[in-house]
């Protein structure tokens, strides 16, 4: 296959960073056994970081941009997919160090390759995304360390974002009190249509640190890290988790 196709390209020089769109071919590609033809990507925080170089993202460069990718297989040298498949990749240096989801094509090793269950076609699995993939994976996570409803209200922090919203949503159909904890209280409507009963500004946390402090809720999903986490360790005495980005 010889076509060209478009893909935004992060690239360094002199130590700027620029993101362009470029015209490739499969040979411009990372490799990898399977080739994929891809329908749609997401667009997550870190992606915009990447395109900008506003953190350290791009491990290598010229790179194409994209943590995740659903698409369809075309071919597959080794390991159980077969083409006319449709699968998804979530992470594995997507867009860090191979080239991602924001291209027409793409390349990958057969251990990152998902295939989609029935009733989940490619476009429903990027609107779902990296960041309903990180919510689900902490759900998951605290409910195998035995969280309940009855332990308590759950604190979602970094409410409006894209982890935040989802978890929102899962916590709540799941039969958790929810509380939402965001900077942005202009979004509350929004994050009470989501199922968060309780709405709290971010701004009026003190996030001290203290060896035991007042429960205030049966655990939290924690999507800021650094004292705030210390904090919800704290007063969070159900269970916690802090999930980065999935890799």
């Amino acid at each position: 296959m010889s076509e060209r196709f478009s893909a935004l390209r992060i690239h360094r020089s002199d130590g700027v960073v620029r993101s362009e769109l470029e015209e490739l071919t499969l040979d411009d590609l990372s490799p990898g056994n399977v080739l994929i033809r891809v329908e749609y990507s997401s667009i997550n925080y870190k992606d915009a970081l990447a395109a900008t170089g506003s953190a350290p993202i791009v491990q290598r460069f010229p790179l194409v941009g994209g943590i995740d990718l659903a698409g369809e297989v075309l071919e597959c040298t080794d390991g159980p997919c077969r083409p006319g498949e449709k699968v998804v990749v979530l992470g594995g240096g997507l867009g860090e160090t191979r080239d991602g989801g924001y291209a027409r094509f793409a390349r990958v090793g057969t251990d990152r390759v998902i295939r989609l269950p029935e009733g989940i076609d490619t476009r429903r699995a990027m609107a779902i995304g990296t960041a309903g993939f990180t919510a689900a994976l902490a759900v998951h996570r605290l409910e195998r360390n035995c969280q309940r409803p009855e332990l308590g209200p759950m604190v979602v922090t970094g409410a409006t974002g894209g982890v935040g919203t989802i978890a929102i949503d899962l916590l709540a159909g799941r039969g958790y009190d929810v509380t939402a904890l965001t900077g942005k209280t202009g979004e509350s409507g929004f994050l009470r249509s989501l199922g968060a009963a309780e709405i709290v500004d971010r701004r009026t946390v003190e996030p001290v640190t203290k060896p035991l402090g007042r429960g205030l809720w049966g655990g939290a999903v924690d999507n800021l890290g650094g004292e705030m986490l210390g904090w919800l360790q704290t007063c969070a005495h159900g269970g916690w988790t802090s999930l980065p980005p999935v890799k």
